[in-house]
């Protein structure tokens, strides 16, 4: 008898052993789940990384007050607009058509990205960034910037832009929207477009998507001989008004 109760207690002391075994190792796996379930479900839900709206091939216009203002093409548009610092993306590239208040395109741009920072009203538009205004003057650069708030575009970059019978190269740019009132900071030169410069205008190709606006050409200062190259001085400034 006596030996019959001690095996019952020894079985009834592995019982509650492998009970506590089993509880522990249950604790250990629940307690490593839940310690990887957050790390999950914030990556999950991080909307700061996720665009709230994805869109292929768009074309679209943007309106304010009412009135069309622009119309964009793109391959690719991104909305961030949980981001810290609300943003829209098109990495894709871009290309803009803008309209005056008579709805008529005063300017076209194009570039291989563009980023606009809601917040700042700004767009960033960088690789080969070609713009072209009302009067078939063809601005080349690298980096542009478009400051919807303050209505004017600026570079730090090196621009180039290309008249009807001349080629103007510098550092630095700033310029009104429709670009036709612009500065070059720091000028490199002024050449001429060929020996005989007098009537011709940038023709877009294949490989420059820009379209020219067909009007009128204005009046432009006759460009020097070929080997007659103007060179402004350190620290002037060009101005087109």
């Amino acid at each position: 008898m006596r030996r019959f109760t001690s095996r019952i207690l020894q079985l009834e002391a592995l019982t509650i052993t492998r009970t506590i075994v089993y509880s522990l190792l249950l604790l250990l796996f629940l307690g490593s789940c839940s310690n990887d379930k957050p790390d999950k479900i914030s990556a999950i839900v991080d909307r700061t990384k996720l665009p709230k709206l994805h869109a292929t091939e768009v074309t679209t216009i943007i309106s304010d007050s009412g009135i069309t203002r622009y119309r964009i093409t793109a391959n690719r548009w991104d909305v961030f607009d949980k981001a810290t610092q609300p943003y829209q993306e098109f990495p894709d590239g871009i290309y803009f058509e803008k309209f005056d208040p008579n709805m008529k395109v005063d300017a076209n741009i194009t570039s291989k990205y563009a980023r606009f920072n809601e917040n700042e009203q700004l767009w960033i538009l960088r690789g080969k960034v070609r713009a072209m205004n009302l009067q078939g003057e063809l601005f080349e650069t690298e980096k542009l910037f478009w400051n919807q708030r303050e209505q004017k575009f600026y570079s730090d970059t090196l621009i180039k832009i290309t008249q009807s019978t001349r080629i103007i190269k510098g550092l630095g740019f700033e310029s009104n929207e429709s670009m036709t009132h612009y500065k070059i900071i720091n000028p490199q030169g002024i050449f001429p477009l060929n020996e005989n410069a007098g009537t011709s205008t940038p023709t877009p190709t294949a490989s420059n998507p820009v379209q020219a606006a067909t009007v009128p050409q204005t009046a432009v200062t006759p460009a020097p001989p070929a080997s007659q190259a103007i060179i402004p001085k350190a620290g002037s400034a060009i101005k087109q008004k």
